[in-house]
């Protein structure tokens, strides 16, 4: 008999570095319960828990969680995307020698903390370059530390995933995951990725308002210098254009480039569209949708537009993390 069977309500997770939750979101749609989050950012700690409310939110670093005084019940399964900033290949790949890279081994620790009650399964996401720098051994050095934590983990439970693949989200997005397995639950650390390919048509149309008029604030003003560089790159309003490094480029029709934690901070990685009523910039609520986000969730109005852009950027692709909790409960129902 499966496992699944009188379980499926009660697997539980955590999540460190939570964001906004797209995480705690896909786990969810998939019949997971969130137990707890943890979330430094006040802006994206107002965003959850307007969004979440029946999770309880830690507003804290995740330097000061403590397992006994936080109050940390022990869950099936902890995920955390940490900060990828220092293992980005477009960043400057100091890896654990920057502090935000050092986050990780904070992972670890609270892992630890739980002692017997440990999560039976970690999911991990961070940005792909993560596997390569250093010719490889910022990826050993996090293989070593979930191994000594009492984790199954090796190359082969990681993978980069692409939601434009995997997903109908139209936003090319590629990530990477790794997922270990306890090796107090399981005889091996066998994990099976999402694999198969949407084939479904990308729709862009369904996520962007082409055609509509949104709020002047989104338009850039004709005398604005990067509206002057943008505009005069526009030959076809049904594509998305994006100011990289002082040039131009379009993306290929019906494809929505990278969103990324800092288009909000000014001209540079923002998509635009020209339409009949100007050139203007994604509205943040057309970013969340790309990202996969239901329909109701929403913003604060506490939140600055600038950073709503920030928490998109940063935020997990809900249908990737949904499609890899499927394969997580799928494990946890074979038991082996």
């Amino acid at each position: 008999m499966s496992l699944l069977i009188g379980i499926e309500m009660t697997l539980t997770c955590g999540a460190l570095f939570s964001g906004i939750g797209g995480f705690c979101l896909g786990f969810e749609q998939a019949g997971f319960k969130s137990s707890w989050a943890v979330e430094i950012d006040d802006h994206a700690a107002e965003t959850y828990k307007k969004n979440l409310p029946h999770v309880r939110l830690i507003k804290k670093s995740v330097t000061e969680v403590d397992v006994n005084r936080d109050g940390l019940t022990p869950v099936d399964i902890l995920h955390a995307g940490f900060p990828c900033q220092s293992f980005s290949q477009a960043g400057e790949k100091k890896g654990f020698e920057d502090p935000r890279g050092r986050l990780f081994f904070e992972i670890i620790r609270i892992i630890e903390q739980f002692g017997e009650n440990k999560p039976k399964v970690l999911v991990l996401e961070n940005a792909p370059f993560l596997r390569y720098g250093e010719g490889g051994a910022w990826f050993l050095e996090i293989q070593k530390a979930i191994q000594k934590a009492g984790y199954w983990f090796r190359p082969d439970n990681a993978q980069e995933l692409s939601a434009f693949e995997l997903t109908e989200l139209p936003q090319q997005r590629n990530r990477l995951f790794m997922v270990a397995l306890s090796m107090e639950h399981f005889n091996s650390g066998r994990f099976a990725f999402p694999t198969a390919k949407n084939d479904a048509p990308k729709r862009l149309r369904d996520y962007i308002s082409f055609d509509e008029s949104v709020a002047e604030e989104y338009y850039l003003d004709k005398e604005n210098r990067y509206f002057k560089m943008i505009s005069g790159a526009v030959t076809d309003r049904e594509r998305i254009y994006q100011l990289r490094k002082y040039e131009v480029r379009a993306k290929e029709a019906g494809v929505c480039p990278t969103l990324t934690a800092n288009m909000g901070l000014g001209g540079h990685n923002v998509p635009f569209i020209m339409n009949g009523h100007g050139l203007r910039k994604l509205t943040e609520d057309e970013c969340l949708r790309l990202q996969g986000f239901p329909e109701h969730f929403v913003f604060p109005e506490v939140v600055p537009r600038a950073k709503r852009y920030t928490q998109v950027g940063n935020a997990i692709a809900v249908p990737v993390a949904k499609l890899l909790a499927d394969r997580v409960k799928s494990k946890l129902a074979d038991g082996v």
